[in-house]
């Protein structure tokens, strides 16, 4: 039997519901960076991002090569940055959305005094 379309999107999304997996796939955009330079952007102990690179090797979305004693990761495909520059977009129109609203109310508050 074969996992509904909308089941395999949620476990997607919940691989990716990870602050450091995400940080890691931001870091990526610009290219192919070896684990001390992604260590060195993101304060977490090397175990955890080693934990968290897994992750995100185990689901595809990177892949890892190894140079000399150097592990060197990139994103496997183009679509993981399209993904998140679409959620950068969305998420700046949910901001501008609260802060239209905000503003909203504290006029409707100064109104009413």
């Amino acid at each position: 039997m074969s996992v509904p379309l909308y089941q395999a999107k949620a476990e997607f999304f919940r691989m990716l519901g990870h602050p450091v997996r995400i940080r890691v796939l931001e870091l990526l955009q610009d290219g192919p960076k070896p684990v001390r330079d992604l260590l060195a952007e993101i304060e977490v102990e090397p175990s955890g991002l080693s934990q968290q690179l897994a992750v995100l090797r185990r689901s595809g979305i990177v892949t890892s090569t190894r140079e000399g004693s150097t592990v060197v990761y990139e994103l496997a495909g183009g679509d993981v940055a399209d993904l998140l520059k679409a959620a950068r977009r969305i998420l700046t129109e949910m901001l501008a959305g609260r802060n239209e609203l905000l503003a909203a109310l504290r006029d409707a508050g100064g109104a009413a005094r």
